[in-house]
């Protein structure tokens, strides 16, 4: 029996934490837009060069005003309620259906997607400065909310009979924090990768540079080692949901692996995660070439899910998960 009212709440809160994202994005992107140093407002209304405070290099983000500071905290605030209004999503969701809220693909990209945004919570309080990826995280995130309540959603119901094992929160569960923590590694590999770019263009100028809203992103080894840590935390739990897989599979269907799409790309993906774990500790790789890695396991990932899922057909197509 379905809890109309408990999934109707969930539907809601759906929308709610839809809204309170877009409302951190807006608060984050008002940080970056008037959160430059006073000095550097002062060179750019002078027609001066971009020159950083002595002692200061290139890649040392600005000194952050107050007005700056607040934006930020705002921003945070909202991501938290977001977050909050977010597991209430799936929270009501399993409390209408009295079973575990990622039995189709619109609830497990939703935990997806709350895995993230938690992951970059804890991340942003630990480093203060990673907070100003916040808009460039949140607003996939967004982007994501929308296009999985417009074309992955489904209404509460019972589980279909293949998905009702105790697997389903051993496999399913840790398979979602390790793609939701792949999530925000990708992202900061992208970042990097942007930041190093922007870095060399400054060296380039010689000071000459204009200042971009791009420097007030982290430096870049803060970046790549955000993007190495978040994977190398990620990577064995990815590693246990395959393994959980293959055993909940020989439960199910009387063999460890059958190469079904499914198993096919999650293998795929921890190949393409373990080469970048490994290039990035091997002389000539670290950097761009092992972010670009990271960046590919990111796209593997989102394959695995929609491509598979909604375009390939596999003993996997009745759940969706």
């Amino acid at each position: 029996m379905i809890d109309e009212s408990l999934a109707a709440l969930s539907d809601t809160l759906f929308s709610v934490s839809v809204g309170l994202y877009s409302l951190a994005v807006v608060a984050f992107c008002a940080e970056l837009a008037f959160g430059r140093s006073r000095q550097s407002r002062e060179l750019v209304a002078a027609g001066g060069p971009a020159v950083p405070p002595a002692g200061a290099s290139a890649a040392t983000p600005p000194a952050e005003p107050e007005g700056a500071r607040r934006l930020g905290l705002v921003a945070m605030v909202l991501t938290g309620l977001g977050a909050v209004a977010h597991a209430g999503v799936l929270v009501a969701r399993g409390m209408a259906t009295d079973r575990l809220p990622w039995g189709n693909m619109y609830e497990f990209a939703t935990a997806v997607v709350l895995v993230a945004v938690v992951a970059y919570l804890v991340l942003a309080v630990r480093a203060p400065s990673l907070r100003h990826i916040g808009v460039f995280l949140l607003a996939p995130v967004v982007l994501s909310m929308v296009l999985i309540g417009l074309f992955l959603y489904a209404e509460a119901g019972p589980l279909v009979a293949a998905l009702r094992s105790s697997w389903l929160a051993i496999h399913v569960s840790t398979a979602t924090i390790g793609f939701g923590i792949f999530f925000v590694s990708g992202i900061a590999s992208v970042l990097y990768l942007v930041r190093t770019r922007r870095d060399a263009t400054v060296a380039a100028g010689a000071g000459t540079a204009a200042p971009s809203l791009l420097d007030r992103l982290p430096t870049a080894a803060a970046l790549d080692r955000t993007a190495h840590r978040t994977a190398v935390f990620g990577f064995p739990i990815w590693t246990f949901a395959v393994i959980a897989g293959a055993i909940w599979a020989e439960s199910a269907w009387g063999r460890f692996w059958g190469w079904d799409p499914k198993e096919t790309w999650a293998f795929i993906a921890w190949i393409v995660y373990a080469a970048y774990l490994h290039a990035r500790t091997t002389a000539g790789w670290r950097g761009r070439p092992s972010a670009w890695i990271n960046i590919v396991g990111l796209a593997v990932m989102i394959f695995n899910l929609l491509f598979v899922n909604l375009v390939s057909t596999g003993l996997h197509s009745y759940g969706g998960v």
